[in-house]
């Protein structure tokens, strides 16, 4: 199933019915497996399989819990993991199909010196929200001490995925905007990431084009067309960070969601504008190897904006009808005083993908601006 085109309640019964996967561990969040209807379709088939649940609880990736993640997965000895929920239950499941504890695992994935395992399982993704694309990446994302690392291999990525709108139309309002917006932020910042291609541009341009006519009428009135094509804009966003990573965006982010509890595409909505602004700006500072100024005008031409400040009012507008909360001090945040607990939270070596260089001093400059 590989492909852009999207399935069936019935089409994932069918898979796990008819595959010969005799155990099978299913990794999911409580809630969104009982309410995205995820639990009704595979009940039947839990009677004729050997199947062990384990329910994620926090709400991003973290490392104790992966821990307790892999262990089980170690104890129970699938032959397939199925995991069902948004980017954090896949990402754990990206994680545990490939590595081992071992004698320190935070240390390992902290240094990128873990060693990238073949334990004969098989991964089926089926995401409950439309957001990070996570069933396409080679990679994923875990907060060690409240600061984010990723861990990356071409064999993170899951063997099979469902892109079922079904699963996705009924998720919270709350849950639909978040991940919505992650799902535009990442596509802006494949455009203009310093490691885009062609290909990846490709990819971006055609996930705003979507998201930019579907993403509000999604979270006012889901409907199978709209739902679908959410859907599929965030497919494409991450088939486009898979190529280029972010940028200094969500880079920047991370500290948010770790620090003040705020879902990741929320995190990234406070960011997105800010150094868009600073990377235009400072265009005559770029530091990649392609026209930066083109790839701004791309952006333009999506959102029928006129120059930078046009494109600012833009996403400011969508930020606001979808209430993603953009002011720092209405979401308790004293950005002052919070400024050395955010910044330690920053892993620098994920900024050093942002076309612009930037100093830990221009974050600063850049976060304190209103």
């Amino acid at each position: 199933m590989n492909n852009l085109s999207l399935s069936s309640k019935q089409d994932l019964f069918l898979f796990v019915e008819k595959e010969k996967f005799k155990k099978i561990f299913i990794l999911c969040g409580k809630k969104s497996f009982r309410k995205s209807g995820a639990q009704n379709i595979l009940s039947p088939i839990l009677k004729k399989k050997i199947t062990h649940i384990y329910f994620k609880l926090f709400p991003y990736p973290e490392i104790s819990e992966l821990k307790d993640i892999i262990y089980s997965i170690k104890k129970f000895s699938p032959d397939l993991i199925i995991a069902i929920g948004g980017g954090a239950v896949i990402d754990y499941a990206k994680i545990a199909k490939v590595l081992e504890i071992g004698n320190n695992l935070a240390f390992d994935i902290k240094n990128s010196t873990y060693k990238i395992k073949n334990k004969n399982i098989k991964l089926l993704a089926v995401p409950t929200t439309a957001g990070t694309g996570a069933e396409v990446t080679p990679n994923a994302v875990i907060y060690i001490n409240k600061i984010k690392y990723s861990v990356e291999s071409e064999k993170l990525r899951p063997d099979y995925f469902f892109l079922i709108p079904d699963l996705v139309i009924d998720a919270p309002n709350k849950i639909k905007s978040s991940a919505g917006f992650d799902a535009i932020a990442q596509a802006i910042e494949s455009l203009i990431s310093k490691k885009s291609n062609n290909k990846s541009v490709d990819f971006a341009a055609k996930s705003l084009k979507i998201s930019f006519k579907y993403y509000l009428e999604f979270i006012r009135s889901p409907n199978k067309e709209n739902t679908s094509a959410m859907c599929l804009a965030a497919h494409l966003s991450g088939k486009a960070i898979s190529i280029s990573r972010t940028t200094a965006p969500h880079a920047v982010s991370y500290p948010f969601t770790s620090h003040f509890n705020i879902s990741h595409g929320h995190a990234v909505s406070l960011t997105l504008n800010k150094f868009l602004k600073f990377n235009y700006e400072n265009i005559n500072l770029a530091d990649c190897n392609f026209n930066l100024k083109q790839r701004y005008n791309i952006l333009f031409e999506l959102t029928g904006s006129q120059n930078i400040n046009h494109l600012e009012q833009f996403l400011f507008d969508i930020q606001k009808k979808a209430r993603l909360e953009g002011n720092f001090n209405k979401l308790g945040i004293n950005i002052k005083k919070s400024y050395s607990k955010i910044i330690t939270g920053i892993n620098m070596q994920r900024l050093l993908n942002n076309p612009v260089r930037l100093k830990k001093n221009d974050v600063k400059i850049i976060l304190f601006k209103n």
